[in-house]
């Protein structure tokens, strides 16, 4: 195989990873139910916990700003440092020594 079949299966693979990233998440959201509201049409009526639950204070009232901020700093970082990367490694690539004559 050649330089240019590898990245079209590369190219395919990562399309197909993508996809099933996207069905997956998707999937989580597509299988939520909620119960039926108690009435005569419901099979049964929904029995009150014994113990009250606790909730997390990020379910509870979300996430802080301070977080979202620092989350996106860091991806920010984590992209520009992954496109240096990938970038010195095409030009290493790209320039070639002439073969000896």
């Amino acid at each position: 195989m050649n330089r240019i079949h590898i990245r079209h299966l590369i190219g395919v693979l990562t399309g197909l990873a993508a996809a099933l990233a996207a069905v997956v998440a998707g999937a989580t959201a597509a299988f939520a139910t909620t119960d039926p509201p108690p009435g005569p049409l419901s099979r049964y009526e929904p029995v009150a916990p014994a113990v009250p639950a606790h909730a997390h204070a990020a379910a509870a009232s979300g996430t802080a700003g301070w977080q979202i901020a620092l989350i996106a700093v860091g991806a920010a970082i984590l992209g520009a440092i992954v496109a240096v990367l990938l970038e010195r490694a095409r030009t290493t690539r790209r320039h070639l020594p002439a073969p000896a004559a």
